[in-house]
């Protein structure tokens, strides 16, 4: 499974992408850059003016190597990629459950206790590595708060009273966020969440880390047959992968933002790597995407404890193995879905 921990990430303005014969060339000005055996990549993410051999596309279709096009600042295009893989009975039974409340609700319960267990996770881990933190006794308020709102996620019925909770839980874990940045304060800075344009450094980070993850998902998905667009705790909206968004939910506080976090107090990105648009929208230099996916493909090769599993992975691999877990579920080989507890 190793090989899913490799993604080929093409930042460079005028690339061109061409198939070798079992290889991927990458070419700037008709000069070869790299070549790269397709045997080894996962996935292929492109951004901005990087064009690709429609023979590359097929190759990559053949090989179930993922092929996704992004902006040069991080929004989603398009993904390529070749034949459904899994059984049809599964995707069947996926579409099915979304139209039944208590399937819907027990997926999007397991989703949610994740994603509040493992924030209440990150703001304890904040408050052990900076004791004397002035806002100690705010932090203190969130962890509680958080606990008691896994209480009230765990007795909730239905997918409504759920997503209740997981806003609540959202609005005291980001209220205590700029309190887990201890460098950089003056250019790193957290007040509210800003989703579409970023309005700040550390929300444009987090949003380009989202969608790297998100990428990540909607791939492991595919993967093992499920359908990325039919979720359960998202609602389903045209364009939008609304079950890779479910599972982004449990795994986002654990890698997403430990990574961005990590970036800000070790000083790897500055920021003076980061402008207003005239929108308004805060993006990120070429320089600092690097950094960035860099700090990420790093970030996929250190290892944890599966918490359901038992043994020691990659934290690249944690979206395949929910996706997995998560389809086994679905079949029935399960009686409940193993969301990812992140100790």
């Amino acid at each position: 499974m190793k090989q899913l921990l490799n993604t080929l990430y093409v930042t460079t303005q005028g690339a061109y992408l061409a198939k070798e014969g079992e290889a991927v060339l990458v070419e700037v000005e008709r000069e070869t850059k790299l070549r790269v055996p397709i045997h080894t990549l996962s996935s292929i993410v492109c951004f901005g003016r990087v064009s690709c051999s429609p023979f590359l596309m097929g190759f990559c279709g053949e090989r179930g190597v993922a092929l996704a096009f992004f902006t040069e600042h991080g929004r989603f295009l398009a993904r390529v990629h070749g034949p459904v893989n899994g059984n049809v009975l599964l995707r069947r039974e996926q579409y099915r459950w979304a139209d039944l409340p208590d399937k819907s609700a027990a997926v999007a319960r397991a989703v949610v206790l994740a994603k509040v267990a493992n924030c209440r996770t990150v703001v304890q881990r904040g408050l052990r590595d900076k004791p004397d933190n002035p806002a100690i006794e705010q932090m203190e308020w969130a962890v509680r708060r958080l606990g008691r709102i896994l209480d009230e996620v765990s007795s909730a019925q239905s997918v409504d009273e759920i997503r209740g909770h997981e806003g609540d839980a959202a609005r005291t874990y980001f209220s205590v966020f700029d309190h887990l940045i201890i460098a950089s304060n003056e250019e790193f800075f957290f007040k509210d969440r800003s989703r579409r344009p970023p309005l700040d450094n550390v929300n444009a980070l987090l949003s380009f880390v989202y969608t790297l993850l998100v990428h990540d998902i909607a791939a492991a998905l595919e993967g093992v047959g499920l359908d990325p667009a039919v979720g359960y705790l998202h609602r389903d909206r045209p364009g939008r992968p609304s079950l890779a968004l479910d599972l982004l939910e449990e795994l986002r506080p654990v890698i997403a933002e430990r990574l961005v976090l990590s970036l800000i107090n070790r000083k790897q990105v500055r920021g003076t790597g980061f402008r207003t648009s005239e929108s308004g929208a805060v993006v990120m230099d070429e320089a600092s995407r690097k950094q960035v996916l860099v700090a990420y493909q790093q970030r996929k090769q250190e290892e944890i404890q599966h918490p359901f599993i038992g043994e020691r992975v990659a934290f690249g691999l944690t979206a395949h193995l929910q996706a997995t877990l998560l389809a086994r579920f679905i079949r029935g080989d399960l009686d409940g879905y193993p969301c990812f507890l992140w100790k």
